[in-house]
């Protein structure tokens, strides 16, 4: 069975990194970009406490996460496997399920004027559903790689696994402009699953069980979440679960986080 992306050693030198705030691996030549200045703030680490837990398909290669009217949609990977889903919170339950192709490996989802977007990884397809009834309305094509996918409330804002983001028309998906992520002042990649929340991009960094928190007119990382403890080590298989989901109520201000094959998944609150 192919399994993507995986390259255990990314993950450790990416999370050794991160934690001592010397993130420059990028996967891609960093002369794509003149190098990025150092920024007077170095990025902070947040402090969260978890809500409450909540139980979570254990057979989803969660790629996409987000949360519209009163349910979770999740978009799941893996060729064969890849679905987009709407889930109960307190059940776990699948209410809802639209089948991607068997080829195609699917990616993170966005929701934008009542429409559900989802990408998938390397086949250049965006899935474009109703929300209601995921009927598939049309596909948009895009070129390289598709990870994670987010909506400002104007455009659409795509992850591809470098340490650039790319705004997109919500209405064509026409690239717009692209922003250089930095941590620290070196260009951070392996972006992945992302979520808009109260105007600042969140986002999964591959491989590890950190979240950032971008600036979206700088793409200077101005705070992270180090989710290493989220969930103990007796309930990973070793198979590529690492955290990649996260979603928002923008009504109660929830935040809900998991990760591929989790078992759970987490309400967290920020400590102020």
């Amino acid at each position: 069975m192919k399994f993507p992306r995986t390259f255990p050693l990314w993950g450790l030198l990416i999370a050794l990194t991160l934690a001592l705030g010397l993130t420059g691996f990028r996967l891609r030549p960093t002369h794509e970009t003149p190098p990025a200045q150092q920024p007077s703030t170095p990025a902070k680490l947040i402090e969260f406490r978890v809500v409450k837990s909540y139980p979570h398909d254990s057979s989803a290669f969660t790629q996409g996460l987000l949360w519209h009217n009163g349910n979770l949609i999740e978009g799941t990977g893996r060729e064969g496997h890849s679905e987009l889903r709407r889930v109960d919170l307190v059940s776990g339950n699948v209410l809802q399920r639209q089948k991607l192709p068997s080829d195609v490996f699917g990616e993170g989802v966005a929701l934008a004027s009542e429409r559900l977007i989802q990408l998938s990884w390397q086949n250049g397809r965006a899935f474009v559903y109703d929300e209601k009834t995921f009927d598939k309305l049309h596909e948009w094509k895009y070129d390289g790689e598709g990870w994670g996918l987010t909506f400002d409330g104007k455009r659409l804002i795509m992850s591809d696994g470098s340490d650039k983001l790319t705004f997109r028309d919500s209405k064509t998906f026409a690239p717009l402009n692209t922003l250089a992520v930095t941590f620290n002042g070196k260009p951070l990649a392996q972006l992945n699953e992302l979520e808009w929340i109260q105007g600042k991009i969140w986002a999964n960094v591959w491989q590890t069980d950190y979240i950032v928190i971008i600036n979206p007119t700088t793409g200077i990382v101005e705070q992270y979440l180090d989710c290493t403890d989220l969930l103990g080590n007796g309930s990973r298989s070793g198979r590529e679960d690492v955290l990649n989901g996260i979603a928002y109520d923008e009504k109660s201000g929830r935040i809900f986080i998991t990760g591929k094959w989790w078992p759970r998944l987490f309400e967290i609150a920020l400590k102020k």
